[in-house]
């Protein structure tokens, strides 16, 4: 299992923006479409990855738990689908439905929007203020397959917080670790 960390996005970058069709309700989704009042979440996830398959419940909880506090969130998957198959927006929504998102899952198939984040994993997160500065970026919690640790979202959680009682995100910001996204050739 590769093992492959973020690129750690600059704090203070405005989110790139995106149009992408979500698999879920095959509409476009743009930025401002999953833009929260008080912040927004982007991740870079994919259907196969073990590290994201780990961790796919407990996306969906903070997802539900921080969505009613005025939070956007949305995931995109950037995987190039000829070499892996398992990616394609057929298989997306399967893999929406079965873990109940409740945000939008987006495909990148030119890879831009991975290119334009610096995405380098999955799962990658990114929190973005009601401006759309970059805040946070980086691991959901210390959790990985095999390490015992329990998957809890902490850091993503703490990051979340932070925005909601008006205080600092947690420094230092660990970066995920995951599949590397399967860059096209």
């Amino acid at each position: 299992m590769a093992r492959t960390a973020s690129n750690m996005l600059p704090l203070g970058t405005t989110a790139p923006d995106f149009s992408l069709i979500d698999t879920i309700t095959d509409n476009k989704i743009s930025l401002q479409d999953v833009r929260g009042e008080k912040g927004t979440v982007v991740m870079f996830i994919c259907n196969h990855c073990p590290f994201v398959i780990h961790v796919n419940e407990e996306i969906a909880r903070v997802a539900n738990d921080y969505r009613v506090q005025g939070f956007g969130f949305v995931a995109i998957s950037s995987n190039d689908i000829e070499n892996y198959p398992q990616d394609a927006p057929k298989y997306m929504w399967k893999t929406a439905q079965k873990n109940h998102y409740t945000f939008p899952y987006l495909y990148d198939e030119t890879q831009e929007v991975a290119k334009a984040y610096d995405a380098a994993c999955t799962p990658d997160f990114y929190l973005f203020d009601a401006g759309l500065k970059l805040i946070y970026r980086g691991q959901l919690d210390d959790s990985r397959p095999g390490n015992g640790i329990p998957v809890n979202g902490r850091d993503l959680r703490q990051a979340l917080d932070a925005v909601l009682k008006n205080s600092k995100v947690i420094e230092p910001q660990k970066p995920s670790i995951g599949c590397n996204i399967k860059w096209k050739s």
